[in-house]
């Protein structure tokens, strides 16, 4: 059984999803110690313990230490089987973390997986629902993971409520990922979500991320999605891509933040990717990783980053663990060309 310590490198709740799912994936025990026991409120919270639940489920897992506060869990998967499945988070918990973890744990299946949740799609530290399906969800197409999300509706902190479908498709092969030549991003993607609150922070929002765009000459296409949910909530995701990438950044509103400044602040995310000549973004770098690894056995992987998160160092990390594999850091002038070896 392979034993990981929990609070290595950013020591966050990924190091136990991404085990629990590349456990599953390999059919491979593991034992996770220290589980973010760095953090103010260390151990597993809701939304790890709904990824883990649903990956035990998916798998037929054994599992003991499983429980809200828990520092240690022991996961000893089964055979990933397809068929519905339905999870409440019961609070704010990222829905995209948890769908994340899903995939990845479901590489193997052999029949389509559909699960339903409910909880927070658009909260800090987390993807927002739009940059899950519209930067990495591509992302991971290209590589041949075809997933299918549905919306049904948005959930903000503090009361969650949202509600997202998602199904998983059988995966014959994962191809390798290459997109290391320059690129030319002409064109900017987004959406801004709002929830219970007055249309002109929308309108804001939009003009000053548009602004931003237009002084670098770049085309700009933003929509605006207005519904009804539990808790107020604004946020601002934007990406671009090419023929060959795919960025994206995205902001959540703040009662606090004048919504001048969270358009701006989203705009100049997205700006110093395009400028770096990245391929991928620094935060979609981190959660392609295991996918870029996976495909090794057909062939190399490779991509450009601005900037290498503690995120991607600790995923690494995890990555050999599990994988005989290295990865090649290679600074450019405004970038890092890694390859997977």
């Amino acid at each position: 059984m392979l034993e990981l310590d929990g609070s290595y490198g950013e020591g966050g709740g990924q190091i136990l999803r991404n085990a629990v799912a590349l456990s599953a994936y390999l059919k491979k025990p593991v034992k996770i110690i220290n589980i973010r026991a760095n953090r103010p409120n260390p151990g597993i919270k809701a939304q790890h313990y709904v990824a883990i639940k649903c990956i035990q489920e998916i798998c037929d897992a054994e599992v003991e230490g499983l429980e809200i506060g828990s520092s240690s869990l022991t996961f000893q998967p089964g055979n990933v089987k397809g068929g519905r499945y339905k999870f409440d988070i019961g609070t704010a918990g990222s829905i995209t973390l948890v769908y994340q973890a899903c995939i990845l744990a479901s590489l193997n299946t052999k029949e389509p997986i559909t699960i339903s949740l409910t909880g927070g799609t658009d909260v800090k530290w987390s993807p927002s629902w739009d940059y899950f399906q519209y930067v990495f969800l591509p992302l991971i197409k290209k590589m041949g993971v075809t997933v299918f999300p549905n919306l049904i509706i948005r959930g903000y902190y503090p009361k969650g409520g949202g509600e997202a479908v998602l199904t998983i498709n059988p995966t014959n092969e994962l191809k390798p990922l290459k997109t290391c030549d320059d690129q030319d991003f002409e064109q900017v993607m987004g959406r801004i979500n709002i929830s219970n609150l007055p249309g002109h922070i929308t309108n804001r929002i939009k003009h000053t991320a548009i602004k931003a765009f237009l002084k670098n000459d770049m085309m700009t296409s933003i929509d605006v999605e207005t519904s009804t949910s539990l808790s107020p909530g604004v946020g601002i995701t934007l990406w671009s891509q090419t023929n060959n990438a795919l960025i994206g950044a995205g902001v959540l509103g703040d009662k606090s933040v004048p919504s001048e400044e969270v358009g701006m602040n989203a705009a100049n995310n997205l700006l110093k990717e395009i400028q770096s000549y990245s391929t991928v973004d620094v935060f979609a770098f981190d959660q392609i990783l295991p996918y870029m690894v996976i495909s090794k056995k057909y062939g190399t992987s490779n991509c450009m980053v601005r900037e290498l998160s503690n995120h991607a160092s600790t995923n690494m990390w995890l990555l050999k663990k599990f994988f005989d594999v290295d990865f090649e850091a290679a600074q450019n002038y405004d970038n890092i060309k890694i390859t997977i070896k």
